[in-house]
């Protein structure tokens, strides 16, 4: 298989230096397997990378091989989706790379939530993929053409599409949405039928699938590792595992793109800093934008804002404690 038909492209050729390239198709903590020209190789990487975290090869990375079976470098990558490590500490955690479109899940059953995809949205735009929203489940609803006019409200600028991965029907338009040799990840919370979309599309059981609570229509763990599936059209599909906790790492102006209706509304108010809650002359008052949204709009704001913080406060502490390190070192070896 040629290099172009697993997504290569000038950009990754441009960082090319010396080694065998590959994709990663498949990634766990230390066995990775990479697709080559020569065909699939199961790799390790090499103690230099393992003591890089940041550099930990993942699912869609370009690298280059030593010997066919280490991977010694990788490319730099074109997209990158990221999120903040679940718990305290302040890391991020790379979910995937070289993703074109994030298809962003969401069922339409007693798990919607507007609020999350927004949240999803946030992390699409901050990543450099094209975010398509999929309403999955639409075969148990009856007022889909309201649902999707609704969807696009919160999601401007999104195509937002309508589907039964279960019964079949609205998936023949996924494919008009990625170009040959492009990627494309599925991401949503569990349950959302994210490995049902993909075994659809395989026309096989490639993926373990799950029922729902019925309670809350909340979905177990099914997909416990990311994976990269070339679609027959030439495309490639990620499942990655549902996500439970959807902390964002993410430039904050992504949050104005996400939410450009509040954001080109706001530009109206009589006041410069209108916090749109009772000042006089809010454009954004004026033209009722829901309440839910626009709370939601000021918690990631706030989010982010905490986020960018934190972060300062890490790499002042660990500027300080490399500046000790340094100091101790000059004094012991000093004269």
């Amino acid at each position: 298989m040629h290099l172009e038909e697993l997504g290569w492209n000038s950009y990754f050729a441009s960082h090319y230096v010396n080694g065998t390239p590959g994709r990663v198709a498949l990634a766990t903590r230390k066995h990775f397997v990479v697709w080559t020209e020569e065909g699939e190789v199961e790799a390790t990487a090499s103690g230099r990378l393992r003591h890089l975290n940041t550099l930990c090869p993942c699912v869609g990375d370009w690298v280059l091989l030593r010997g066919q079976s280490v991977i010694e470098s990788v490319l730099p990558r074109r997209t990158e989706l990221l999120r903040k490590s679940p718990g305290k500490g302040v890391r991020e955690q790379v979910l995937a790379a070289n993703v074109d479109v994030l298809l962003v899940v969401a069922g339409l059953d007693g798990d919607y939530n507007p609020r999350r995809i927004e949240r999803y949205l946030v992390l699409a735009r901050d990543s450099g993929a094209r975010p398509v929203l999929l309403l999955n489940k639409a075969d148990l609803r009856g007022d889909v053409t309201n649902v999707i006019r609704a969807a696009g409200q919160f999601a401007p600028g999104v195509p937002v599409l309508a589907i039964s991965a279960l019964a079949g029907w609205g998936l023949d338009e996924l494919p008009k949405r990625v170009g040959w040799g492009e990627t494309a990840a599925l991401i949503g919370s569990s349950g959302a039928g994210k490995s049902t979309i993909l075994n659809r599309f395989l026309g096989e059981d490639r993926q373990r699938t799950a029922s729902v609570r019925e309670r809350d229509s909340r979905g177990r763990h099914t997909t416990t590792h990311r994976e990269l599936v070339r679609m027959p059209e030439g495309w490639f599909l990620m499942d990655l595992p549902g996500l439970r906790e959807l902390q964002l790492w993410a430039d904050p102006e992504q949050i104005d793109d996400t939410f450009s209706d509040i954001v080109g509304l706001a530009a109206g108010c009589r006041f410069r800093d209108c916090s749109h809650q009772h000042e006089p002359g809010c454009a954004v008052r004026a033209a009722a934008i829901d309440e839910g949204r626009l709370q939601s709009y000021y918690k990631l704001k706030r989010e982010l804002a905490y986020l960018d913080r934190d972060i300062d406060v890490r790499l002042a502490r660990e500027t300080k404690r490399r500046c000790k390190i340094i100091e101790r070192e000059m004094r012991h070896h000093s004269p």
